[in-house]
């Protein structure tokens, strides 16, 4: 790449998303800002998932395509890609959802301007409609985030020496890892933001099962207690 630009390292795990990743894909492929390099893990999906990728990946030099043997779970997956990442800056995003075409270049441009560690976006909830996080993006992030996480995860944008200096995910959290990823940036004084704009769109139809919500909310006590799950 010859531009001057900072490099982007988008990290994209996968799972059985033959029916969404190509929306997903498609949105971080058509962003303004070009400068990208595009990782993709595929956690031992079962279906066409990865088939999908390879079309892309054929299309696109900044796709690379890793694969697990079996499925390990999204924090080992992240984890595994942001140790491959080339980029100054680390991206995120789920197979699931979509980013709006300026979410990248808008979110450095903020990021820059406002000398941030990290930054978020709000996002629009695909089936009606509604922005969040909601009414708490008007609370100081530093109180919040000792009751709740006010961050949108697919839509971070983080610094990568600063994933590297606290570690990365933590690979205890199965669950609640991107709480404890902004939980412990919180507390170690770096700053991070949610820039005031819906450029991203969720998908909530694929949400956690009953079962492993209350695994969720068991990880995500354990960050607010300080305990080790």
């Amino acid at each position: 790449m010859t531009s001057s630009k900072e490099l982007v390292s988008v990290l994209l795990s996968t799972y059985n998303s033959e029916k969404t990743i190509e929306e997903s894909l498609f949105s971080i492929l058509n962003q303004t800002y070009k400068d990208l390099e595009i990782l993709i893990i595929d956690d031992g999906s079962t279906d066409n998932t990865k088939e999908i990728c390879k079309k892309f990946q054929l299309n696109d030099e900044r796709i690379l395509l890793f694969s697990n043997k079996k499925n390990i779970g999204l924090t080992k997956s992240l984890n595994s890609l942001a140790q491959k990442a080339s980029g100054s800056l680390i991206a995120r995003q789920d197979a699931d959802d979509v980013s709006l075409p300026e979410r990248i270049e808008k979110q450095i441009k903020f990021m820059n301007r406002r000398k941030l560690d990290a930054v978020t976006t709000r996002s629009l909830v695909k089936k009606n409609n509604k922005k969040r996080p909601g009414i708490s993006f008007y609370i100081p992030n530093k109180l919040l985030i000792n009751r709740k996480n006010p961050f949108i995860h697919g839509t971070l944008i983080i610094k990568e020496n600063v994933f590297k200096d606290i570690g990365y995910y933590d690979e205890r959290f199965y669950f609640a890892q991107d709480y404890k990823l902004f939980y412990d940036l919180l507390n170690k004084g770096y700053k991070v933001k949610t820039l005031n704009e819906a450029l991203y769109i969720l998908n909530t139809e694929n949400n956690i099962s009953s079962e492993n919500l209350d695994r969720q909310n068991y990880y995500a006590d354990c960050v607010r207690l300080g305990k080790i799950p």
